[in-house]
């Protein structure tokens, strides 16, 4: 199997979707799983494409097989280091009689697309070629001239206009074509660069690709490559061709409908959002693929041994990027306090603040059930520092005049305890609205505003607990002085 990214930009998410079925089946089977770079279109080439794609692959582990002795043994292929071999093939395939040499100039093409009833609506095919300049229309001897004076040219396919070519796929069944509604594909381009079409199939034959599992908006060409095994008398491998991945409101999901549903479109920045790999995985593969159950988490190796094309759908499917939030936040719930603390710390340290291993494993613990990603954990900065200001809705809402004072009488009941753990801290606290008669949602709020600088949080004493005595104390004040208390400064 082979994954086969043209280097004209970063990875789509789309490509690494692509990228994992054929890894899957490759796994499956026992197979090589092949990086192949399409690197033909020079126009459009971007020379750290390749760079990324490499990067990407390695991030969520689903990298090429290659042999250190030989690392073209299975990849990266380069089609730009395979000129010589694509010439063989078309010169074969001009002496046979399947393509042929066309000296059209763009102004003549252009003047083809235009000539119909409907602009752009005729074709360069079995129907126009001989009213064009092709080594079919022109004497021998001319073609003779043209060519030694290199003349700019390309090679077509010359498409039979008599028959029916059928595509047998696997996600989507028998699917026939009409010869005579396919255009004379363009073989080799005048810089003497294959195109993807010729480039596609002699690589897939020359690696032996069992299966070529691509997006369906290469399904229209697929019959073009079915005729080209055919005339080079090749077997035609196994055909799978995926659906759309779809925006939210529909239509193929590209970089300005992800933006603006806020979906990251390259596969790095879910790297960089914070989305961990095994997340992404998974929801990738069920972006089409409907298991036999309702199961919905699997890690990659469970992927290897339940996936099937089989099970691949033909419709569009829609990219959600809740459910992926949601898959990411069971795989960080599931990590160890260590490794989700190794998960946050990057984030931590980004954002200027300090905090120890130990504490900082106690702090992954309140917030386990509170972030989807791991960057989520700078929205709880009151672990790390002290608030640089207050909600004001929260204060108006919670914050009354004796509000202060009940933080600072309730401040010197927990510290005259023996111990600052979160049962000794709860016990105290429930004493104290034991004697003075009143509720919790009349003080805890006015806590957590002394905390954080609003009303919400992970749950309150372990987060007292892990600030310690003098973190407390100082933030309570601070907030008696700031937001009133009649003793705050005593």
């Amino acid at each position: 199997m082979r994954f086969a990214p043209s280097p004209t930009g970063l990875l789509h998410i789309g490509g690494l979707r692509t990228a994992l079925y054929n890894y899957l089946v490759a796994r499956q089977s026992g197979g090589a799983f092949v990086l192949r770079i399409e690197d033909t279109d020079r126009s459009r080439f971007v020379p750290e494409a390749e760079a990324y794609i490499r990067e990407s692959l390695q991030w969520v582990g689903i990298e090429p097989d290659e042999s250190p002795e030989d690392p073209a043994e299975h990849g990266p292929y380069r089609q730009s280091e395979r000129s010589a071999r694509y010439s063989e093939i078309a010169s074969r395939l001009v002496s046979a009689g399947h393509a042929y040499l066309a000296f059209d100039t763009a102004d003549e093409i252009a003047a083809l697309r235009e000539s119909g009833d409907t602009p752009g609506s005729v074709r360069y095919d079995s129907s126009t070629r001989m009213r064009m300049r092709n080594s079919l229309s022109l004497p021998p001897e001319e073609v003779q001239r043209l060519v030694a004076a290199d003349s700019p040219h390309v090679v077509r396919l010359k498409v039979p206009d008599d028959r029916e070519v059928v595509v047998d796929d696997i996600v989507r069944g028998q699917i026939s074509f009409a010869a005579d509604q396919l255009d004379d594909q363009i073989l080799v381009k005048s810089d003497g660069y294959p195109t993807y079409h010729l480039a596609n199939v002699v690589d897939d034959h020359d690696m032996q690709i069992s299966h070529v599992i691509r997006g369906e908006e290469w399904l229209p060409s697929t019959p073009k490559h079915v005729l080209l095994y055919e005339m080079l008398d090749w077997s035609v491998p196994a055909m799978a061709h995926l659906p759309l991945i779809l925006s939210p409101t529909g239509g193929k999901l590209s970089k300005r409908s992800a933006d603006k549903h806020g979906i990251p479109v390259f596969v790095l920045d879910y790297r960089d959002s914070g989305f961990e790999p095994e997340a992404v995985l998974n929801y990738l593969a069920l972006l089409g693929w409907h298991p036999d159950s309702d199961r919905e988490r699997f890690s990659l190796d469970e992927l290897v041994r339940a996936f099937s094309l089989r099970r691949v759908g033909s419709a569009g499917v829609q990219f959600d990027i809740e459910k992926l939030t949601w898959f990411n936040e069971q795989v960080l719930r599931e990590l160890s306090s260590q490794r989700l603390a190794e998960k946050l710390a990057p984030h931590i340290e980004a954002a200027g603040w300090t905090c120890d291993r130990d504490e900082m494993e106690t702090i992954v613990e309140l917030l386990r059930d509170r972030i989807s990603l791991a960057r989520d954990v700078t929205s709880y900065p009151e672990f790390f520092r002290d608030p640089e200001d207050y909600d004001e809705k929260a204060v108006r809402k919670r914050w009354k005049d004796d509000s202060g004072d009940l933080l600072l009488n309730l401040l010197e009941r927990l510290v005259a305890g023996e111990s600052w753990d979160a049962p000794q801290l709860e016990s105290a606290f429930e004493s104290f609205l034991a004697e003075n008669d009143i509720g919790k949602g009349r003080i805890m709020p006015v806590m957590r505003i002394a905390l954080s600088g609003r009303a919400s949080g992970p749950d309150l004493f372990p987060t007292l607990a892990v600030l310690g005595r003098e973190t407390t104390a100082r933030r309570f004040r601070s907030a008696a002085d700031q937001l009133g208390a009649e003793d705050a400064s005593s």
